[in-house]
């Protein structure tokens, strides 16, 4: 209802401009509209400060309202600030809440690896407490580095499929890559699996209708993620579905950095070598990621699979260390907070890389405290990124880590897209999530969290692999940047909430 009425309120202030600027009304008729409108804007204000948010976000609402006409207040409701009402979303937060209250209830006591120390075994204790998802001991991973090895993995393993294999994807292309895939997916539906597909309609706005039927008339089971025709109604068009998702007969998961297109096989002029890290799952976990996909799925389409036991049955195998899925969106908003607390656990190292880096302040203050104790803290970033705005945006915050002590590289092979954090070399984090603000608030992510794995030896190799690709920011050199692009730089960090 709520929703109803800001749109409502849109169309209302679109008319009275109309009125005021371009029609011959009464100066008197012309005074009421503006009066209604002004009622309109001054209400919206109370609400906003009685949501007690950060002052300085409140100031900045509080101007565009008011003195940006009708735009401040479109923009208003259409990036994300009905979350801080609870209007968005909120079906999907309860469905959610079931199912993993559910599947916890037969939960067996997790053991924390010995070789953890205290901060890290604190941090484990943390995720346990705070998500909704399980940990798991009886899980094995395997890191898949860049996209040849990985859809090399993915090919093998969808023909192995006898059940069922769901997909879920930001990106889908139908370009050679995802028409390979459609070919081992049709046989696959021929032999009598079933194939599900979930796809972002913004991410995969290339996606033509012919493409959808060519894979609805094979007998796969295809939707789309928030339509963009019903986005503006919904107010949900600023929130994208990032999780990129492969499950097998619930015996072998998929997840990562990685989506459907020839750019992630370094086939595409524009990008170059694309540098990526994907992780194959198999045992518990499994079902977990299975559940993030079957409500992912019930939101797309109502359909209730996981009321059927053969969608969720766990296949435990013997794991080396702690396995634990999370998922997140703008219905929790939380993975910035596990970031956090992952990172304010460190005692040694603090390693992260990422293709784009727009922290919140917490986050910039416990890498800016960390390396100031003495805890060696490196962030890896793409030297060229693919929008001027995330480019700069990312660049804005060099300075300030810089004077603390953070060392800063910037890949030069190709893209660097991979999203790992690494600490003490104990501990990881890899999945979807960028380590950006439109990751915390606005997109649905999946993670891996990892504790005592041997995955994490790999993960540390393949970062010194890729440091050897790396260009070090010194401090010296970087400030003497000229004043275009320190402009620029404060620009684009206007809005990074957006990006």
């Amino acid at each position: 209802m709520k929703i109803r009425i800001e749109i409502f309120f849109v169309i209302i202030m679109f008319f009275f401009c109309w009125m005021v600027l371009f029609t011959r009304f009464p100066v008197w008729w012309k005074a009421i509209v503006i009066s209604l409108y002004a009622g309109i804007i001054l209400s919206t204000v109370a609400r906003l400060w009685l949501q007690n948010r950060p002052v300085a976000k409140t100031l900045l609402w509080t101007c565009l309202l008011i003195f940006v006409p009708v735009l401040g207040y479109f923009f208003y409701i259409y990036t994300g600030q009905l979350l801080f009402k609870g209007a968005l979303f909120k079906s999907k937060r309860a469905s959610d809440r079931e199912l993993f209250e559910t599947l916890g209830k037969n939960k067996r006591p997790v053991e924390v690896p010995a070789m953890l120390i205290n901060h890290q075994r604190g941090f484990v204790n943390y995720l346990e407490r705070v998500t909704l998802t399980n940990q798991s001991q009886n899980t094995r991973t395997k890191i898949l580095k860049n996209g040849e090895k990985t859809f090399e993995e993915v090919k093998r393993r969808l023909k192995e499929a006898k059940v069922f294999i769901h997909l879920e994807y930001y990106i889908f292309r139908y370009d050679r890559l995802g028409q390979e895939l459609m070919e081992i997916l049709t046989e696959k539906v021929q032999e009598g699996v079933e194939v599900r597909l979930i796809y972002d309609a913004f991410g995969s706005f290339a996606l033509s209708e012919q493409d959808k039927r060519k894979m609805a008339d094979s007998g796969i089971q295809i939707h789309p993620f928030l339509p963009l025709k019903f986005g503006w109604f919904t107010q949900k068009f600023n929130f994208r579905n990032h999780r990129k998702i492969i499950v097998i007969d619930g015996k072998i998961g998929f997840v990562g950095g990685l989506n459907v297109g020839v750019e992630y096989l370094g086939e595409d002029d524009r990008f170059g070598f694309w540098c990526d890290t994907h992780v194959l799952l198999e045992g518990e976990a499994v079902q977990t990621l299975h559940a993030v996909f079957l409500l992912d799925w019930k939101y797309v389409c109502g359909d209730t699979l996981f009321e059927d036991p053969r969608y969720l049955k766990p296949a435990p195998v013997d794991g080396d260390g702690l396995v634990h899925v999370v998922a997140s969106g703008p219905e929790t908003r939380d993975m910035g907070d596990h970031f956090y607390a992952m990172i304010t656990s460190a005692t040694e190292s603090i390693w992260i890389a990422t293709p784009y880096f727009i922290p919140n302040r917490a986050i910039m203050t416990a890498l800016r405290v960390a390396a100031k104790k003495g805890i060696q803290v490196r962030l890896m970033v793409p030297e060229s990124n693919d929008g001027f705005l995330t480019q700069y945006a990312t660049q804005s915050y060099f300075p300030e880590l810089l004077r603390a002590g953070v060392e800063l590289y910037t890949y030069q092979k190709g893209f660097l897209h991979k999203k790992v954090i690494i600490v003490d070399g104990d501990m990881a984090t890899i999945g979807t999530a960028n380590m950006d603000l439109r990751s915390f608030h606005l997109n649905f992510e999946v993670n891996l969290f990892l504790s005592g794995s041997g995955s994490i030896h790999d993960l540390v190799t393949h970062f010194e692999e890729d440091l050897k690709e790396c260009r070090r920011i010194r401090p010296v050199a970087f400030y003497k940047r000229g004043f275009g692009v320190k402009w620029k730089e404060s620009f684009a960090r206007l809005f990074s909430g957006l990006l």
